[in-house]
């Protein structure tokens, strides 16, 4: 055994300065990158908020189809073929007036889903780690995997759901010239949802 050892010691000899530089290496690469990613978002944000967009859309899509979450499947192509609707209305020109309440409403019902959503799985992590789980018989991993669950839905859909509002607050706002430099894609939504309520009321009367 001691002469395995010394031939194992022998034969690993120097790696420890190889395994230092690849870490250096990496650290350098994850520091270099941060850079690199928070110059495009200053430089060119509307490209980056695209990019980064499809990318936390699309991504899951292939571990869900890989690790068969088909739960996941479902709803992802639920939300993805109304929010696909929404978008492509809110991107037309000209725009239809009843567009910009169709984006407030839909985004609107998404937030309070995510927001409800990420309470009640937080509740149940809280509860499973306080024990308050066995007084309803419920196992520890169950109702650990519950809460779990449901956080990720809350935060997934609803940080997905805010950049998606923020895209087509964007193209409304554009395709009308209500844009500048000093409004934000909050301000002009609701601008725009005021504007979708005062229309047809002023051709009614």
């Amino acid at each position: 055994m001691r002469i395995e050892h010394a031939r194992m010691h022998a034969k690993h000899r120097g790696h420890e300065a190889m395994h230092a530089e690849m870490v250096l290496i990496l650290i350098a690469t994850l520091v270099v990158a941060q850079l690199l990613l928070v110059q495009w978002k200053q430089r060119h944000p509307r490209s980056y908020n695209m990019v980064t967009l499809f990318q936390m859309w699309v991504v899951p899509l292939y571990f869900t189809v890989k690790l068969h979450w088909w739960r996941f499947l479902v709803i992802w192509i639920l939300f993805s073929a109304v929010t696909a609707f929404v978008t492509f209305r809110a991107t037309r020109k000209p725009l239809v007036q009843t567009t910009p309440r169709l984006v407030y409403k839909w985004f609107l019902l998404i937030y309070k889903i995510s927001y409800a959503t990420g309470i009640v799985g937080y509740m149940a992590v809280m509860f499973t780690l306080f024990g308050l789980n066995l007084l309803f018989k419920i196992k520890p991993e169950d109702a650990m995997d519950f809460g779990i669950s449901l956080l990720f839905y809350g935060l997934y859909y609803g940080v997905l759901e805010r950049d998606f509002a923020e895209m087509c607050a964007d193209y409304m706002a554009s395709t009308i010239g209500w844009c500048s430099d000093s409004t934000s894609s909050a301000s002009a939504a609701g601008a725009l949802w005021e504007r979708s309520r005062r229309v047809p009321t002023a051709k009614r009367k």
